[in-house]
C-alpha cells in the first residue's frame, strides 16, 4: 500500500517543484541580496579584488524591509470569531475566542507572524502552519498550537490552486534534511533511499550532500458526505448523528426531517521520505493547515508571481553601491597625486624615502641642492557625477519601494505633526499589501482553529482562555459544575480580523491632536497641559504632569481626583469584573428564560398528572363504592342465610324436642299403666292405695338452660 501512496507522492512533488521552481528561485536571490547583502557580480567582485579596488557594500534594503515588517508587529492582528447560525451563540463565539488567544500565547503565535511577514517582505512569501501535540510530556490531553515555519523554501504548494489562502490546496509539502545518522536514530528500521534506474532527476530533489529530505506530504481527498436537518432547526452530519446523538435526540423527540448529500474533504498528513510512508494521521480538519503570507502577487500567463518589496530595489542598490565604491576609491587614491621635480632632484640614497611617500609617513623628504622644490600635484576633489548618482540611486530605492526620507525619521519640510504623520502614513498606505495578506492569513489560520477546535478539545473537562485584556479564565466544557458549560461543538462560526494601531502609534496620535488643539485655542493650555504632558515621552513627563494638574481648576481637579481615586490596575479589575458580571447575567437571563421554558413545561405536565390523577381517583371511587355495595350485599345475604340457618337448626330443636316428649310421655303412659296393674294387684287400706295418689298428685314439667324438657316431678 506504501508504494502506490510514495510514487503518487513524488510525482506530485516534482510536479510542485517543477512550477514553483521560478518563485523559489527569485526568493532566493531577493532573500540572499537583501538580508545577506550578497550584491556585487561574483565576475566583478573578483577582477575589483585582483586589482585591490574598493567593492563596498552598503545595504539600505533591511531598514525598508524593518518598516513594513516592524509596522506590522505594532499592529497585531486579532483573531474574532463571531457565530453564524441558530445553534452559534455569543457566549460560546467569547470562549472560542479566548481559546484562541491561549493557543496563540502558548504556541508564541507572534513569532510565527512575524517570521512569515518578513519572508514575504524580503523574498515574495512566507508561511506559517496549524499543529496539533500533546499539551505537555506528561499529559495525554491535546492542543493545537500555530507554528513557524524557518525556511519557506522548503514549502512546495500546490500550483493549481486559484484562491488566496490555502483553501483549495490539494497537497502540499513541508520538508527538511536530515543526515543519515539524524534519520536512523528518528526512525529506526526504516529504509533509506534508494534510487534507480530514470530517477536521478528526484534523487537531486530528495537527497543532497549525503543528506535525506523527510517531508510532510499533506493530501486533501474529495469524498461525499450526507448531512441531516433535524426537527429542532439543527444540521448534523449522518455519522456524528449515528455515532452519538441518535438516542438522545429520539428521546426528546428530535428527529431528521430532511437529507442531502454534499461535496467534503479528507485531510490525512503522511511523513515519507521518499522511499516509504514514515508516519500517517488523519487531521480534523477539511484544509490542509499550511497559511501562506504572500508577497504582491500577478497572475500572467497562467502563473503566479510573487514578489517581494526588494524585487525592483535591486538595481538602484547595485548602482548606489557602486557609485559609493567609486568615490571612496578616488578619494582613497588622494595621497598618491604624483611629486613635480626636475630631474635629479632626488638626492641619491634617499630614493626608497620618496618612492614610499604615497604610503608611509616619513617625517621628512629631502631633496638635490640646486634643484626646484618638488611640488605635489592637487586633488580634483571627487567629480560631483559620481556623488549625484549615489543620490540618485538612493532616491531610485525610496521610489520603488514607497518608503521616504519621513518614513525613515528623517526632517522634512513639514511643521504641522499631521502633516508629518500623513507623510510618515504614505509608506505604509504603499507596502499595506504586505500587512494585509498577513491579516488574511491569519484570518484563514482561525478558520482552520475554529474548524479543529471541536475535535482536539473533545475529551476535556475544562479549558483555560484568555480575556481580550490577557486575564486567564478557566471555562467548564463538561462533567459535573455548578456554572455554566460550552459546548464547542454546537454551531457554526466566522472568523474575522482586527487590525488597528499599537499603543505606541495611538498615543503619538493623541499627543499631535492636542498640540493642534492648543494652537488652535491658546487658553485650552491651562486644562489641557497635564493631559499633553502624559503623553510625552521625555525622563519627567510624569512628574510634569502631576504638578501641572496641581494648577487645574477646582471643579475640573474634583472631577479628576473623584476618577482617580481608583488606580488603573482597579479599573482595568473593576472593567473585568464588569465584563464578567455582564456574560453572568446575559447567561442568568438565558438560564431564567430555560427555568421559565422548564417551569410552563412542569406546570403543563403538572396539570396533566392531577387531570390524570383526579381521573383515577374517580375510578378509585367508583370502583371502591362498587366494591362497597357488593360487600354490603354480600353481607345481607350471608345475614339471611345466618337467620334461615338459626330457624331451621329451631325447627330441628323444635321437633326433637316434641319427639323427645313424645317419647317421655309414652314412658310416662307405660309407667303408669304399669303402676295401675301392680296397684290393682295389691290391696290397698283406702279404695285409692298410693299408686292412685301417686297418679292424682300435682306434677311439673323439668327444663334445661336451653329450654328443653328433661324431665317430670312431683309438684
Amino acid at each position: 500500500m506504501s508504494e502506490p501512496i510514495i510514487k503518487e507522492a513524488l510525482e506530485r512533488f516534482k510536479e510542485s517543484d517543477d512550477a514553483t521552481d521560478f518563485s523559489r528561485q527569485a526568493a532566493h536571490e531577493d532573500m540572499t541580496f537583501s538580508r545577506l547583502a550578497d550584491q556585487w557580480p561574483e565576475a566583478i567582485r573578483k577582477a575589483r579584488e585582483e586589482e585591490g579596488r574598493p567593492c563596498l557594500t552598503i545595504n539600505k534594503l533591511p531598514a525598508f524591509i524593518r518598516q513594513v515588517v516592524n509596522d506590522a508587529r505594532q499592529n497585531k492582528p486579532a483573531i474574532t470569531v463571531h457565530p453564524v447560525d441558530n445553534g452559534a451563540d455569543e457566549d460560546t463565539a467569547g470562549v472560542i475566542n479566548g481559546l484562541v488567544r491561549s493557543i496563540e500565547r502558548r504556541s508564541n503565535a507572534d513569532v510565527a507572524y512575524d517570521t512569515a511577514i518578513d519572508q514575504a517582505a524580503s523574498g515574495g512569501f512566507g508561511f506559517f502552519q496549524i499543529g496539533i501535540d500533546y499539551t505537555h510530556a506528561d499529559s495525554f490531553d491535546l492542543e493545537a498550537r500555530i507554528e513557524r515555519i524557518a525556511n519557506p523554501l522548503m514549502v512546495h504548494w500546490d500550483p493549481s490552486s486559484t484562491e488566496f489562502d490555502a483553501s483549495d490546496w490539494d497537497y502540499a509539502f513541508v520538508s527538511d534534511f536530515m543526515s543519515e545518522e539524524e534519520f536512523e536514530a528518528a526512525y529506526p528500521g526504516k529504509a533509506k533511499i534508494s534510487w534507480e534506474g530514470d530517477t536521478r532527476d528526484q534523487a537531486a530533489l530528495w537527497s543532497q550532500d549525503e543528506k535525506i529530505r523527510v517531508a510532510d506530504y499533506w493530501l486533501r481527498e474529495p469524498i461525499k458526505r450526507k448531512i441531516l436537518l433535524l426537527s429542532n432547526g439543527m444540521t448534523i452530519r449522518e455519522e456524528e448523528y449515528i455515532d452519538q446523538a441518535k438516542a438522545d435526540l429520539e428521546m426528546t423527540g428530535v428527529v431528521p426531517t430532511r437529507e442531502r448529500e454534499v461535496d467534503a474533504f479528507n485531510v490525512v498528513r503522511r511523513k515519507i521520505n521518499g522511499a516509504e510512508v514514515l508516519e500517517e494521521e488523519k487531521w480534523p480538519g477539511s484544509t490542509i493547515p499550511i497559511c501562506p503570507v504572500w508577497g504582491e502577487e500577478i497572475v500572467l500567463d497562467g502563473r503566479r508571481h510573487f514578489r517581494s518589496m526588494v524585487r525592483d530595489a535591486k538595481d538602484p542598490q547595485t548602482m548606489f553601491n557602486f557609485w559609493r565604491s567609486a568615490t571612496t576609491e578616488l578619494v582613497a587614491l588622494a595621497p598618491r597625486a604624483p611629486f613635480l621635480m626636475e630631474e635629479g632632484g632626488i638626492p641619491k640614497g634617499h630614493e626608497a624615502t620618496w618612492q614610499t611617500a604615497n604610503t608611509r609617513s616619513h617625517p621628512y623628504l629631502m631633496y638635490s641642492k640646486g634643484t626646484n622644490l618638488p611640488q605635489r600635484q592637487p586633488f580634483a576633489g571627487v567629480p560631483a557625477g559620481a556623488l549625484q548618482e549615489a543620490l540618485n540611486a538612493s532616491d531610485d530605492m525610496k521610489s520603488v519601494m514607497g518608503i521616504y526620507d519621513a518614513s525613515l525619521g528623517a526632517r522634512s519640510n513639514e511643521t504641522s505633526g499631521r502633516a508629518i504623520m500623513a507623510r510618515q502614513r504614505e509608506a505604509d498606505v504603499s507596502n499595506f499589501h504586505f500587512i494585509d495578506n498577513l491579516n488574511r492569513a491569519i484570518r484563514y489560520a482561525g478558520r482552520v482553529l475554529v474548524e479543529i477546535i471541536p475535535a482536539v478539545y473533545k475529551d476535556r473537562q475544562a479549558i483555560r482562555i484568555l480575556g481580550e485584556d490577557n486575564a486567564e479564565k478557566v471555562v467548564q466544557l463538561g462533567g459535573q459544575s455548578d456554572g455554566p458549560m460550552y459546548d464547542l461543538a454546537t454551531g457554526i462560526y466566522d472568523v474575522d480580523v482586527k487590525s488597528g494601531p499599537s499603543y505606541g502609534t495611538q498615543r503619538e496620535e493623541t499627543r499631535e491632536v492636542l498640540i493642534e488643539i492648543i494652537r488652535a485655542i491658546p487658553g485650552a493650555a491651562p486644562i489641557l497641559g497635564d493631559v499633553l504632558m502624559e503623553h510625552m515621552d521625555f525622563v519627567g513627563a510624569d512628574r510634569v504632569a502631576k504638578r501641572l494638574k496641581m494648577t487645574l481648576p477646582p471643579e475640573v481637579r474634583k472631577m479628576e481626583e473623584s476618577e482617580a481615586d481608583i488606580p488603573p490596575e482597579a479599573q482595568a479589575m473593576i472593567a473585568a469584573k464588569d465584563q464578567e458580571l455582564k456574560q453572568l447575567q446575559a447567561q442568568m437571563q438565558q438560564g431564567m428564560q430555560a427555568m421559565q421554558g422548564m417551569q410552563a413545561e412542569l406546570e403543563s405536565k403538572q396539570g396533566e398528572m392531577q387531570a390524570k390523577q383526579a381521573e383515577a381517583a374517580a375510578k378509585a371511587e367508583i370502583e371502591a363504592k362498587k366494591i362497597a355495595s357488593d360487600m354490603e350485599a354480600k353481607r345481607a345475604e350471608l345475614e339471611i342465610k345466618s337467620r334461615e340457618l338459626a330457624l331451621k337448626e329451631r325447627e330441628l330443636g323444635l321437633k326433637e324436642w316434641e319427639a323427645k316428649e313424645d317419647a317421655r310421655q309414652a314412658a310416662l303412659d307405660r309407667e303408669m299403666e304399669l303402676a295401675k296393674v301392680i296397684l290393682a294387684k295389691q290391696e290397698a287400706p283406702d279404695p285409692m292405695g298410693e299408686a292412685a295418689r301417686l297418679i292424682s298428685a300435682p306434677k311439673r314439667v323439668v327444663r334445661d338452660a336451653e329450654g328443653r324438657i328433661t324431665g317430670v316431678e312431683l309438684a
